[in-house]
């Protein structure tokens, strides 16, 4: 099922530029199929996923060159459900969110069929070289998105998001390299295996030659691991691409980039850096745990300071991944309360399905205001808004009090988790990222007063409140908003084996 999941969104891509290059209808038509097929899958995996199984479920394994350690390995836990789950949302959200593109709609829609096809790989391949095929594989539709139906400064802002995510991936490349060269390894269950059992320092030291201890070398190897990560997520100061290419990417591509590419870096973090290097994380903690501070507060202030909503939400953005980052990072040490992990790992994954979902939503109403306001999108362009399109601002005003974490919507109970965790384990960490909360506040809150409230811009009086089909289509998204705002049990149960797993690195000594 894996496999047809993954090449599905591909069959996809391909039928439309082959059977549908004139034809703007089929070609929407038969992406929304493809797309509305790959959720019904991925729902599928979801309903019969064991959550009390430990370990990966639904795995494929087949030889593809033994000499060098590659293999086709696949497979799915807790996280990969979730991740899968999100990518099929958010692609299905931007589908619908794009149904009126004009331009090249058949080479659109094929291309956002494989970058969720390239989504689909990622999150469930097992071996390196398979896992990196597609991890790269997604950068090319993505950059294509951005360069060919981007604003006016699409250009530079498609090259600095490539060449940004190339260095990443380049560290990434030379860091497992190096660790295949120690242990004849690239598959990332063996190798989780190997630290556990303390066997690669001692392949480390038998096997690479080089300059400096085994010791540093591997330190060495978790900062490249760390850096292909922290430019995907990203983590300040590696996020200067994503505030450009937000900005200028249509709105209905930002939706893919903020809703699912940018949880590829949470997901390394966890699926690689905690089980691979937990030492390491451990040695590393404390300029991790800064990172993770800066990360939430300093995008807190600059969203604040932005005039231009897909800004503001950019900036958003890279701060609630923060939030990600921070939990992370503080469970990463042998000492602190098992049960304080688990709450700041389990908040982490709600925090990703969450902030996926909610930052997908806020950058289709941006797109649905773009097209009633002839492209204008600036915070004082706007004012009075609720009056003249209030079920628009409403239904908006809901997606912003979920990104600011209102009880009883999706934010919430990750944002809560994480901190719940983080305090104990990382006190003055926790403390300090407190000011990001107040900061989101204030700037959310800034938003919706300047664009929703005060006197109707008379410019504004005849704006078309939002259609039959806008509503039907955007219903699903809100409604999923409450759902796991009131029972986040539906998320904190299909994850609680892969949490459990994870706790257990850090309590048991990490070997390495």
């Amino acid at each position: 099922m894996i496999s047809i999941l993954t090449f599905l969104p591909l069959a996809g891509g391909l039928i439309i530029l082959a059977l549908a290059r004139r034809s703007r209808d089929s070609a929407r038509i038969i992406a929304f199929l493809f797309a509305l097929a790959s959720l019904v899958l991925a729902i599928l995996l979801w309903a019969g996923f064991e959550p009390s199984t430990p370990g990966m479920q639904f795995q494929e394994w087949h030889e593809w060159a033994p000499s060098l350690g590659i293999a086709y390995h696949v497979g799915v836990d807790g996280l990969g459900i979730l991740m899968l789950t999100l990518s099929a949302i958010v692609v299905l959200m931007s589908l619908a969110a794009s149904w009126a593109n004009e331009k090249q709609p058949s080479v659109y829609f094929a291309l956002v069929l494989f970058l969720e096809s390239g989504l689909f790989g990622t999150f469930t391949a097992l071996n390196f070289v398979h896992w990196f095929i597609f991890w790269e594989l997604s950068l090319i539709p993505a950059f294509f998105l951005v360069r060919l139906w981007g604003g006016p400064n699409r250009a530079r802002a498609a090259a600095q998001f490539f060449l940004y995510t190339m260095v990443g991936s380049i560290a990434l490349l030379l860091a497992f390299l190096a660790l295949f060269l120690a242990t004849g390894r690239f598959d990332f269950v063996d190798l989780a295996n190997l630290a556990q059992s303390g066997q690669i320092l001692p392949s480390i030291a038998n096997n690479l030659h080089w300059a400096g201890s085994p010791a540093s070398i591997a330190q060495g190897l978790f900062w490249a691991v760390f850096l292909g990560f922290a430019v995907k997520t990203p983590v300040v100061p590696f996020h200067t691409w994503l505030p450009a290419a937000y900005a200028e990417a249509p709105s209905e591509t930002t939706m893919l980039l903020t809703g699912a590419m940018s949880k590829m870096g949470v997901y390394g973090f966890l699926r690689i850096l905690l089980p691979i290097f937990p030492q390491q994380m451990q040695q590393a903690r404390t300029p991790l745990l800064w990172l993770a501070v800066a990360t939430i507060v300093l995008p807190a202030f600059a969203a604040w300071a932005q005039k231009d909503l897909k800004r503001t939400f950019a900036y958003s953005s890279v701060n609630h991944l923060g939030y990600c980052v921070l939990g992370i990072c503080a469970v990463a040490q042998f000492a602190g309360s098992a049960t304080e992990k688990s709450a700041a790992l389990t908040g982490v994954l709600l925090q990703i399905f969450s902030h996926g979902l909610t930052a997908a939503a806020l950058f289709w109403f941006i797109a649905l205001l773009e097209r009633r306001s002839g492209g204008l999108r600036g915070i004082d362009d706007f004012g009075g808004l609720r009056k003249v399109v209030p079920v628009f601002a409403g239904l908006m005003g809901i997606a912003i009090f979920a990104s600011l974490g209102l009880p009883g919507l999706n934010g919430f109970p990750g944002e809560f988790l994480i901190f719940k965790g983080t305090f104990p384990l990382a006190t003055w960490a926790a403390s300090i990222s407190v000011l990001g909360l107040l900061m989101t506040a204030v700037f959310l809150l800034t938003v919706i007063q300047k664009v929703f409230s005060g006197p109707v811009n008379l410019r504004w009086q005849t704006m078309p409140d939002l259609t039959f089909s806008e509503r039907v289509a955007l219903f699903p998204a809100i409604a999923l908003m409450f759902l796991i705002g009131l029972y986040p049990q539906l998320i904190t149960g299909m994850v609680h084996g892969a949490v459990t797993q994870w706790v257990l690195t850090f309590s048991q000594g990490g070997h390495f």
